[in-house]
């Protein structure tokens, strides 16, 4: 559950709050009531959480030709 936090608080406290949006925990800001902001972790290039700091792993056949059945899957052709 996201922290709500009103603008005025925010920016007094925004450092802190900046701190817990790297900790993946979500903080709304609001104004007069409604919410005007959110602060979360930004996601990397590849759309992952963390920023540049994820890593991937490709397998060793990741080029390798599919299988019959899988490739006729993706053409549309039935067996």
């Amino acid at each position: 559950m996201p922290r709500i936090v009103n603008l005025y608080k925010a920016n007094s406290q925004l450092s802190s709050l900046v701190e817990e949006a790297a900790e993946r925990r979500e903080v709304i800001v609001t104004k007069a009531g409604m919410p005007r902001a959110r602060l979360v972790l930004p996601r990397s290039p590849h759309g992952a959480p963390g920023g540049s700091m994820d890593r991937i792993c490709v397998a060793a056949d990741f080029d390798a030709p599919l299988p019959a059945d899988v490739l006729d899957g993706f053409i549309g052709r039935k067996r």
